[in-house]
């Protein structure tokens, strides 16, 4: 019975850090219509540095036993588990890198309700693939909410063409990139982050060399983009690897529905963009797949 309650209570503390990932990035399209003036590719190439900086410095002062184990571990990996782990955080590291360029600049210049969109379509993407790849089990009351979801979808994929297609990519970007996480286990979630953020400084040191795009000057892009970097990508991006650990990649899918009803509700009250009044019914049945989806967890939390 003692164990249970234990197993009970680390349960929850994942399920938290699979519910609050989503909700902090249902806000990140604030600090990013700040830098509405700035290119996408400078938001995106200065947020990737200033997070690797950042995440850097703390591995190396706070954290350098847990980075010397997981070197250990690595070493100690037969050549197959070596390559199978460089290849799934280089598949990852491309996938987010990515969903971060097809986010910023669809809150930009497409619109904040094409990006809340993409994260519509993400989970969907993301259970599927984990009941096909990973042969996650889903029980009746999930397949129902995935029909629910479904349905949501279905209400809101009346707009155009284009801003469809950047809502595909933002969701089929981040669902892999999930599901390569559920992949890649044995290795600590923020050196894993900070390697997958090296590999993505990579890809824009050459393009920010080749553009000759002068360092951006001002107090609003730095801030902006030191928030964007610990609060909207360090800090969520930890949270969802670690929930990853012991929670299925479909409830942390279906979890990410949360960032686009708070991204729906800023796009309305505070960007204040036209709504058409069907995804208002929309939204409400996406929230209802969610309890529904994890209804039974919900449960186990609240009798106790």
């Amino acid at each position: 019975m003692e164990k249970h309650t234990e197993n009970m209570e680390s349960r929850k503390t994942y399920f938290f850090a699979a519910f609050l990932a989503p909700l902090i990035w249902g806000f990140m399209s604030i600090p990013v219509r700040w830098l509405k003036g700035w290119p996408a590719d400078d938001i995106l190439n200065f947020r990737i540095l200033s997070g690797l900086v950042i995440l850097w410095m703390y591995i190396l002062i706070f954290r350098k036993k847990a980075l010397h184990q997981d070197i250990k571990h690595f070493s100690s990996l037969p050549f197959n588990g070596q390559k199978r782990a460089i290849m799934l955080t280089l598949f990852a590291s491309i996938c987010i890198f990515g969903n971060w360029y097809t986010y910023i600049y669809a809150i930009n210049y497409i619109s904040v309700q094409s990006a809340a969109f993409g994260y519509m379509i993400c989970p969907l993407i993301t259970t599927f693939t984990a009941f096909i790849v990973l042969k996650e089990k889903l029980n009746a009351w999930k397949w129902a909410a995935l029909a629910f979801a479904l349905v949501s979808v279905s209400l809101l994929a009346s707009g155009s063409l284009i801003d469809g297609m950047w809502s595909l990519a933002i969701a089929a970007l981040y669902a892999f990139y999930l599901i390569s996480g559920r992949v890649l286990q044995g290795f600590d979630k923020l050196n894993v982050l900070a390697i997958q953020l090296s590999i993505c400084s990579l890809f824009i040191i050459p393009i920010l060399i080749l553009q000759g795009h002068p360092i951006p000057q001002g107090y609003v892009f730095w801030t902006s983009i030191i928030l964007i970097a610990v609060v909207f990508t360090i800090i969520p991006l930890f949270l969802s690897m670690y929930a990853l650990t012991r929670i299925s990649s479909g409830t942390t899918g279906v979890l990410l529905y949360i960032n686009p009803i708070i991204a729906f509700l800023l796009a309305i009250f505070y960007f204040r963009e036209p709504v058409d009044p069907r995804k208002y019914i929309a939204y409400g049945i996406l929230l209802m797949a969610i309890i529904l989806f994890n209804f039974q967890t919900l449960r186990k939390f609240l009798i106790r």
